[in-house]
């Protein structure tokens, strides 16, 4: 039998290094109540948003075999519950639009100015484009931008995560059918316990949104709001980095911010459920 000498003393392959001061993340304490209460109040205290901000969109996957990652956009975006929503892209340099998108929980219209076309269809829209960064819609941001509230009798459940650097208190609420589903997800770092990601889910397990959180800074509408939001939309094969560089939160928008007009001579392309159909106006 072979023998293995003792790793021991001077001779030992451990080491010891000490974290900075300023590094150390004492994990904060909290109850699945106090989670519950803290990002309800959250959800419920933001109503609008009037933000300017850079998107980074990457379409793709390793698991399609291709990764196309896109120049940096200006954009503006405005966003009133439930379901309003306007993003204006412009070019860094030209601050020329690049595309127009609005959308009012059920119906989206987007202009793209390059290719002369106006786009109208569902909000509910699943469609699997030959390019993945055309799935983008105005409404997946609602996703990111706005949270739901847990509603009371919802069914939730509490655990601990971690990875190597953060632990994480995790509620996930589960919709009732003939067999319960997972209908999101919720990470709270424990380190301030501000929501750090967000997963949602459709039916049969289907993970639509998976939204990271971050940077999060005090308002004057008082509360904290991320800074740092990064979208991945799994199926729609597209992740967006949204970094905000300015924001205004529950003010009054007059709906009409919210209207996109058809531009004259423009090509109107109307899609329906399956995604299919063009008409030229």
């Amino acid at each position: 039998m072979m023998a293995f000498p003792a790793v021991t003393g001077c001779g030992g392959v451990s080491t010891t290094v000490k974290v900075p001061v300023n590094e150390i993340r004492p994990a904060k304490e909290a109850t699945p109540a106090d989670l519950v209460a803290a990002y309800n109040h959250l959800a419920a205290k933001i109503t609008s948003i009037n933000a300017s901000v850079t998107l980074t969109p990457t379409a793709g996957s390793t698991y399609s075999g291709v990764i196309q990652e896109y120049h940096e956009v200006n954009a503006f975006i405005l966003a009133q519950k439930p379901a309003m929503i306007r993003m204006i892209g412009q070019a860094p340099v030209l601050a020329k639009n690049v595309f127009d998108m609005t959308s009012d929980g059920q119906t989206f219209h987007i202009y793209i100015p390059s290719k002369n076309k106006f786009i109208v269809g569902p909000s509910s829209l699943e469609r699997s484009a030959e390019k993945p960064i055309e799935n983008l819609r105005p409404q997946h941001l609602l996703d990111a931008l706005f949270w739901p509230q847990i509603s009371d009798g919802a069914s939730v459940l509490f655990e601990e995560n971690e990875d190597t650097s953060t632990r994480y208190y995790v509620l996930t609420e589960t919709r009732n059918g003939t067999s319960p589903e997972i209908e999101r997800i919720l990470w709270f770092d424990r380190s301030d316990l501000n929501l750090a990601r967000v997963q949602i889910y459709a039916t049969s397990g289907r993970l639509v949104s998976d939204i990271h959180l971050g940077d999060w800074r005090p308002t004057t509408a008082g509360t904290p709001y991320p800074w740092e939001i990064t979208l991945n939309r799994p199926h729609d094969d597209y992740r967006l980095e949204i970094h905000v560089t300015k924001l205004a939160l529950n003010e009054s928008i007059s709906e009409d911010r919210f209207r996109l007009e058809q531009p004259p001579g423009t090509e109107l392309v109307k899609l329906d459920k399956l995604g299919t159909g063009s008409q030229k106006q």
